[in-house]
């Protein structure tokens, strides 16, 4: 009875460790670790122990026996990953990492982001005694795109923050949250209270189309979109026109097709999940249809993955259509382009709302005088550089889609950090093994770009870490002078616990995980004990 990874999962090793056997792959080492859409489990060697269900901290461990209808396509996804990777000689791949001695006496560290980033960062170095680390963030509530990211129909996905919450009760650890780097307390402020600082702090911004009617009303970042579904306080009481039938996205990644989900979902499905009341009840009123989801180049280049395309597939009383296939395809080159090809030939069903994938498809500009009417697209067509590299070039052929609501899904932008040198074109901090210079350190993706899964900051972390411990053990890093910087009135981890005990007994009246609070101020009442009104 061999187990089986059913979905995207966090990528962070830790049943790699736990399996006895080494039949989970890829591990860290070895190739496509950092790239790979999920881990694998060979079934020809997997020995039923169930050691990796007890280390996976998002339940993404299945045997095979327990397999819902929707998961058996996983079964033979992990089965084929071997047929192309066979690892026969089954020699262990993954060394726990030696962990670097620090020398006597504490090491203060400031990481700013309470992201998986910063989480992770954290840990590394709270396992070695005698470290301290504060963990700073502008927001009241930690875990960044774990708790304002993940899609709220994704709730298993989000049981990686129970794994967060042993991090943040370990000897050392200590948060600062509600507190701004760059407005409340400076870089030199942070560079003064302690041996070091690790910046974390993620890519907040999204990349722009850049055609004309991007800034009209209802032409929106994806970003802002799923953070006021989640209930982010900075976007929590913003409005969206679902007024239309049709909505377009541009872009089809994992943050699209989450996007695409939420805006056909059930009403009543959501409302088991800790989305937030606001759009709950927004959508609630929607009268949208259709969502549209546009990729200038072809099936084969979509960049969502395999495991959110089989999710996609397994969608109740929604139709998946697609558009724009190639005739020259094959479409059993690829497990991805294999999936596509069965949606394609599926018949649409009378009265249900529909998710088009619509491929070869570029935006050209966006029309309307008060607010978006429509959106103006291009055919396009495929050509490979010497290098292998695959274009969409505009065939000039135009359509105009009606539509309200254009929401832009084409990669997220980190900002800069202010005291640190920015590199414009990768939206990056340069660094070297994630040492910007000694005693100033960065993991995450302002460290390597919007790139990898919540696990991948593991490995990040790992070397950011070593980079900095190096450091210290040289003689590197300036003692630091406590007392010396004025922080603003800060939440700590007993107020982020207070917050995380009112949302959770609001869900449970409720019979959902959490309700959560969306306002700062509400926040902050509910970190002091006061009752607050939850939504």
């Amino acid at each position: 009875m061999p187990y089986v990874v059913t979905r995207s999962c966090c990528a962070d090793a830790s049943c790699v460790l736990a399996c006895p056997v080494n039949c989970i792959h890829p591990a860290p080492g070895e190739p496509g670790f950092q790239t790979a859409e999920m881990l694998y489990v060979d079934p020809r060697t997997c020995v039923d122990c169930g050691a990796c269900t007890t280390a996976c901290p998002v339940d993404a461990l299945k045997p095979h026996t327990a397999l819902g209808e929707a998961e058996l396509p996983f079964l033979e996804l992990n089965a084929s990953y071997y047929k192309d990777n066979p690892h026969a000689d089954r020699a262990p791949m993954y060394v726990v990492p030696r962990q670097r001695a620090v020398p006597e006496g504490e090491l203060s560290v400031a990481v700013v982001g309470a992201g998986p980033a910063g989480l992770f960062a954290a840990d590394e170095l709270l396992r070695r005694p005698g470290v301290r680390v504060t963990v700073h963030d502008r927001l009241p509530t930690p875990y960044g795109l774990a708790r304002a990211g993940v899609a709220p129909d994704h709730q298993d996905t989000k049981q990686v923050t129970e794994l967060f919450r042993t991090i943040e009760s370990q000897p050392g650890f200590r948060y600062r949250l509600g507190v701004e780097i760059g407005t409340d307390l400076t870089h030199t402020d942070l560079l003064r209270e302690h041996h070091a600082v690790l910046y974390a702090v993620g890519a907040a911004t999204d990349k722009r189309l850049g055609i004309q009617g991007e800034d009209l009303p209802g032409s929106v970042s994806a970003t802002d979109f799923v953070a006021w579904y989640n209930g982010h306080p900075d976007r929590a009481h913003d409005d969206h026109p679902l007024d239309t039938e049709r909505a377009v996205v541009v872009g089809n990644g994992n943050v699209a097709l989450d996007v695409a989900r939420i805006l056909t979902a059930d009403p009543d499905a959501l409302a088991r999940t800790d989305i937030s009341d606001r759009a709950l009840t927004a959508l609630r009123d929607s009268r949208i249809r259709e969502v549209v989801l546009l990729g200038r180049r072809g099936p084969a280049q979509a960049a969502f993955t395999v495991p959110e395309l089989l999710a996609l597939r397994a969608l109740p009383d929604v139709d998946v259509s697609i558009e724009g296939w190639p005739e020259d395809l094959a479409p059993d080159a690829t497990e991805k382009t294999r999936l596509l090809s069965e949606l394609a030939a599926r018949t649409p069903v009378e009265g249900r709302r529909r998710i088009v994938l619509r491929f070869l498809t570029g935006p050209v500009r966006i029309t309307g005088e008060d607010r978006v009417r429509a959106l103006e697209v291009t055919r396009t067509i495929l050509h490979t550089d010497d290098d292998g590299t695959v274009r969409a070039v505009p065939t000039g052929d135009t359509q105009s889609l009606e539509t309200g609501l254009v929401l832009r899904s084409v990669g997220y932008r980190a900002r800069p950090v202010p005291g640190l040198p920015f590199d414009e074109d990768s939206a990056t901090v340069p660094h070297t093994a994630g040492r910007v210079e000694p005693g100033v350190y960065v993991a995450g993706w302002i460290k390597r770009g919007p790139t990898g899964f919540i696990g991948t900051n593991k490995t990040c972390a790992h070397e950011t870490v070593e980079s900095l411990l190096e450091d210290f053990a040289a003689g590197r890093l300036t003692r630091p002078l406590p007392g010396t910087a004025t922080a603003p009135p800060a939440l700590d981890l007993e107020a982020w616990h207070a917050i995380d005990r009112a949302e959770r007994a609001a869900g449970q009246a409720q019979g959902r995980p959490r309700v959560k609070l969306t306002d700062t101020d509400a926040l902050r009442r509910a970190a002091n004990g006061t009752p607050v009104v939850t939504g």
